[in-house]
């Protein structure tokens, strides 16, 4: 039959398909972002197959049958809008889109297959519909559907185009998804170098715990049993009693050892900004998120995260953390795709959980979530016999930075140190040696006796001290420090071996704070 004995309707359906085979290629070239080639599709769509409603669901790993899906919206106020839902694909048309095959039904079959489909495209008052799978080399991808108000809108032909279309449509779509993957591993590794940056930035001790006491030992033996157990981890002490070196013990010792070891300090992230800080954000999800950014349980996926001071976490965030413990999955802020992820909650507090959460101020079934294996980090002074390591090491990490050799610890220094309630535990007494350390002489390590006057204990058995003893305590010491600094200099200040370098301060600061203190050449 010769061109010229051809309708004219038919060239024109032709050039329509045509047309479109050639705009969907373009797609394929010059976009990447699945949400342009999702947008351009609905483009592409409308102007070839009439209807009043497409979308585009994407299997999670090529399942089928109730599936977690992406359902994207490409036609109606929703455009392109992506979501995450159950859907349940009936096994009739699971088998038929499986074998590359496409399905034409309508509204009465949905509702008599009791489909979810059903329910959600209900409000549209839609009547029939045209299914075509999308399949690409790897498998089914998902399936592409139109739909109309019309009863019977969809006729051979238009199912002849979307079946020519499918192949290049999951194509299209395989390298969208695949571009967002890479761009989500990017955002994952960029924080994960951050994050790594910020870390090595931060003086860290990674030495082994110290100490041969039976307390410690009762908790090292807690450490062992639970570290491959892959269980969430309560750990409850005073401050200062070493709770995130025995996180890091349970992560060391763990399977997931290889992967992130993330911090977190709950108290310290202001209340506006720790659903981002954990979960992390999309662009523009609020004033200055100039791009996307993940959050710490994204960047410790694989390994542990240490949530310090976990019964500082706001109200409306532990509903949050709760989703992540039981179900693995979270969103990000001004996000509507859910996220999975793997990762082992370590917790620490020196709060009584169990009495705030008597009081209002703590989820209870968060609380038992976390509260599966509680270790109780002893204080230093049920742990006294562990005191002469503690300050060995102590001075020999401190003595070492400051190029400061110790050669004797006298008994009455030990005598001091063992006397003392340490109220601020291992993290007070290293302060107390690093002190020690700038103040010796003669490599002689020497620390003042303590009275109730020197640390915060509990008012009910110490009485306030007055803010100006406490400063002209601390005057004193600083002047001390300063004292000594310049002696060891002969009074240079400046320069790399000179008394500011030593004290790790800047000139002009060391000389504010001279004058503040009334330090005069050559009072040294």
């Amino acid at each position: 039959m010769s061109i010229s004995a051809v309708p004219e309707d038919r060239l024109r359906v032709e050039r329509d398909r045509l047309q479109l085979l050639l705009e969907v290629t373009n797609l394929l070239i010059s976009r990447h972002d699945l949400g342009d080639i999702l947008q351009g599709l609905s483009e592409c769509l409308g102007r070839t197959v009439a209807h009043d409603y497409a979308s585009v669901v994407l299997f999670e790993g090529g399942s089928l049958e109730n599936a977690s899906v992406r359902l994207a919206v490409l036609d109606g106020e929703r455009r392109t809008a992506l979501e995450q839902r159950p859907v349940q694909v009936t096994e009739t048309n699971s088998q038929r889109f499986a074998a590359g095959l496409h399905a034409l039904y309508d509204i009465t079959w949905l509702e008599e297959q009791d489909s979810s489909v059903a329910v959600v495209l209900g409000p549209f008052g839609l009547r029939s519909f045209c299914s075509v799978p999308l399949k690409t080399a790897r498998g089914l991808l998902g399936v592409l559907s139109v739909a109309s108000r019309r009863e019977n809108a969809f006729d051979a032909d238009d199912v002849a185009v979307l079946l020519q279309l499918s192949g290049q449509i999951a194509i299209a779509v395989e390298n969208g998804l695949a571009y967002e993957q890479i761009q989500r591993l990017t955002e994952q590794v960029l924080s994960e170098k951050q994050y790594l940056e910020a870390e090595i930035r931060e003086s860290h001790d990674f030495e082994d715990i110290i100490g041969q006491s039976e307390a410690i030992r009762r908790a090292l033996q807690d450490v062992d049993t639970v570290a491959k157990a892959d269980t969430a981890v309560l750990l409850l002490g005073e401050t200062g009693t070493g709770k995130e070196l025995v996180a890091r013990a349970i992560h060391e010792r763990s399977p997931r050892s290889t992967r992130n070891f993330v911090r977190v300090n709950c108290a310290a992230i202001p209340a506006t900004l720790v659903e981002s800080e954990l979960f992390g954000h999309e662009r523009g999800a609020f004033t200055g998120a100039d791009a996307a950014r993940a959050g710490r349980f994204e960047v410790a996926d694989g390994g542990t995260i240490f949530m310090d001071e976990v019964g500082d976490l706001p109200p409306e965030i532990q509903p949050k953390l709760l989703r992540v413990l039981q179900e693995r999955e979270f969103e990000r802020l001004g996000a509507t795709r859910t996220r999975k992820v793997d990762v082992r909650v370590v917790a620490a507090t020196n709060r009584d959980l169990a009495a705030m959460v008597a009081a209002g101020q703590f989820r209870e079934d968060l609380f038992y979530r976390l509260n599966v294996f509680p270790i109780r980090l002893p204080p230093l002074r049920e742990r006294r016999e562990d005191l002469p390591s503690l300050v060995q090491h102590f001075v020999d990490k401190h003595s070492r930075a400051m190029q400061r050799p110790i050669t004797s610890i006298p008994a009455s220094t030990m005598e001091v140190l063992a006397q003392w309630d340490w109220p601020g535990n291992v993290r007070e007494l290293e302060n107390v040696i690093e002190r020690a350390v700038i103040l010796a002489r003669d490599g002689i390590l020497r620390v003042p006796s303590f009275s109730a006057n020197d640390a915060p204990i509990r008012p009910s058995l110490v009485e306030p001290v007055p803010v100006p003893a406490v400063a002209s305590r601390l005057a004193d010491v600083e002047r001390e420090a300063i004292l000594q600094a310049l002696r060891v200099t002969d009074g240079v200040i400046a320069g790399p071996e000179g008394a500011a370098a030593r004290l790790g301060l800047r000139r002009t600061t060391l000389q504010s704070r001279m004058r503040k203190l009334g330090i005069k050449r050559p009072s040294f």
